[in-house]
C-alpha cells in the first residue's frame, strides 16, 4: 500500500531558482520516496540526484570552491541532495551553488532538523524555503482511501501509528516488531551521534516517562529526579527529541489570570506507534483502560491537527489551558486575532465551555472533538 504524499503535487510550485527547498522530517517518514516520486514527473531538463553520504558530493559541496561547484553542477536545471545532514558546512556549499548558478533549482532533504538547520540556516538566510514531512497524516490517508476507510482503520492507527512502512504491514505482531526496530535503529540515531552517547538508555527512559504523562503537565524537575539527571540535561535531551521530530511541546496559555497554569508544558509524540513502542504496549485499543484510551486519543488528535496546520499553512500559536480550580481545555489555538478552544474526548464530554473560560474569554470559541466529529478537525 503506497499513499500519495501531500507535497508530491506541490513541490514544483515551491521550487524557485536561486533558492533551496529544504525538506525536513523524521527518519523513515518517506522523504526519499517523495523525492523519487517527484523526479519521475520532472520534465524541465536534466537533474542530479545525490546524497550527503556520497564521498564525491561531500568533496564538492564541502570544498567552498566556487569554480569546482560551478563546473560540477553546471548544466543541471535541478539539483537534489538527500541526507544532507551528513555533509559538513552544507549551508555554505548550497549558498555558493545557488549564488553561482542562479537559474538552478535545489532540493535539500535531511532527517534531523537540529543538524540540518544549524548547517544551512544562517548561510541560506533569504535563500531557503522549508517543508516538513511527517509520518502519513490523516489528511493523506483520507485523500487516498476516503473518510470511511480512515474510520475503519482508526483503532489500528491509534495503536500502531502511521509511519509508511508500518501501514504496509498487515500482521499486528509484525507491525510491533517493525516499530521496535524503527526505535532501536533510527529513532535515537541522530541524538546518539550528536551527543556522543554510548547507549540510548537515558533517552529511552525519558521517553517512557513522557509517554505515561501524555495530556498532563510535565515537571522537568521531577523528570530529572526520576532519571538521576540535572534539570539542564533533561531540558537538553527534550530539546533534541523535539528537534528530531520524536515529541513536541504544548505550553500553557494565559492572559495574566492568576489562577491559570503557565509554568509547565505538555508533551506529545509525533506518532502513536512510537509512543506505544517506547512503553512496549501494543494492546488493541478496545482492551485499553480509560486513562490509556484518553491519552492515545488525545495524542493522535493533537499530532494530526499539527500536521494539518503545517500542510494547510494554518498559522497558529498552540497552547493548553488549565486553572488551579482544575478547569481545562486540551488545545487552544491563537490565530488571526482570535482564540479557539478544543476539548479532546474519546467518549462523551460536556458541549459547554468551562465557566472561567467563558467568563474571561467571552469572544473565544469552544468545541469538543470526539470520535463522532474528529474528521473535520484533522482532515
Amino acid at each position: 500500500m503506497k499513499i500519495r504524499r501531500f507535497y508530491l503535487d506541490r513541490i514544483d510550485s515551491m521550487l524557485q531558482p536561486g533558492k533551496v527547498l529544504a525538506i525536513y522530517g523524521p527518519r523513515r517518514a518517506g522523504k526519499t520516496t517523495l523525492i523519487e516520486d517527484f523526479l519521475k514527473t520532472w520534465k524541465e531538463g536534466r537533474f542530479f540526484l545525490g546524497t550527503g553520504e556520497d564521498r564525491t558530493v561531500r568533496e564538492v559541496l564541502g570544498s567552498s570552491d566556487v569554480n569546482l561547484i560551478r563546473s560540477a553542477f553546471s548544466g543541471y536545471t535541478l539539483v537534489v541532495i538527500d541526507e544532507v545532514q551528513a555533509l559538513t558546512n552544507v549551508g555554505v556549499g548550497l549558498k555558493l551553488l545557488v549564488d553561482t548558478l542562479p537559474d538552478v533549482k535545489v532540493i535539500a532533504s535531511g532527517s534531523s532538523s537540529f543538524q540540518l538547520a544549524s548547517g544551512i540556516g544562517e548561510p541560506l538566510t533569504g535563500r531557503r524555503r522549508t517543508a516538513t514531512l511527517f509520518p502519513v497524516s490523516a489528511m493523506e490517508f483520507s485523500a487516498e482511501f476516503g473518510g470511511m476507510a480512515l474510520r475503519q482503520r482508526l483503532d489500528e492507527l491509534l495503536v500502531y501509528g502511521s509511519y509508511p512502512e508500518i501501514l504496509t504491514i498487515e500482521n499486528a505482531r509484525d507491525k510491533a516488531e517493525a516499530l521496535h526496530e524503527l526505535c532501536s535503529s533510527y529513532l535515537y540515531k541522530d541524538i546518539l551521534a550528536f551527543e556522543r552517547l554510548r547507549n540510548a538508555d537515558k533517552i529511552h527512559r525519558l521517553l517512557s516517562l513522557l509517554a505515561f504523562q501524555v495530556g498532563k503537565e510535565v515537571s522537568i524537575t521531577e523528570l530529572g529526579t526520576g532519571l538521576g539527571l540535572n534539570r539542564l540535561t533533561v531540558e537538553r535531551y527534550i530539546d533534541l527529541l523535539e528537534k528530531t521530530f520524536v515529541i513536541f511541546r504544548i505550553p500553557g496559555f494565559s492572559r495574566n489570570l492568576r489562577s491559570e497554569v503557565t509554568k509547565t508544558s505538555r508533551y506529545y509524540f509525533r506518532d502513536n506507534g512510537i509512543m506505544n513502542a517506547v512503553v512496549n504496549n501494543f494492546n488493541s485499543f478496545t482492551m485499553r483502560s480509560g486513562d490509556d484510551v484518553g491519552a492515545l486519543w488525545e495524542n493522535f488528535i493533537v499530532s494530526e491537527r499539527l500536521k494539518k496546520q503545517e500542510y494547510a499553512r494554518i498559522l497558529s500559536n498552540n497552547y493548553f489551558w488549565r486553572t488551579y480550580e482544575r478547569q481545562e481545555i486540551d488545545l487552544v489555538e491563537e490565530r488571526e486575532g482570535r482564540l479557539y478552544g478544543y476539548e479532546i474526548k474519546h467518549g462523551k464530554a460536556s458541549p459547554s465551555a468551562p465557566p472561567l473560560w467563558k467568563e474571561n474569554y467571552p469572544d473565544a470559541s469552544y468545541q469538543v472533538v470526539s470520535r463522532q466529529n474528529f474528521s473535520d478537525f484533522i482532515v
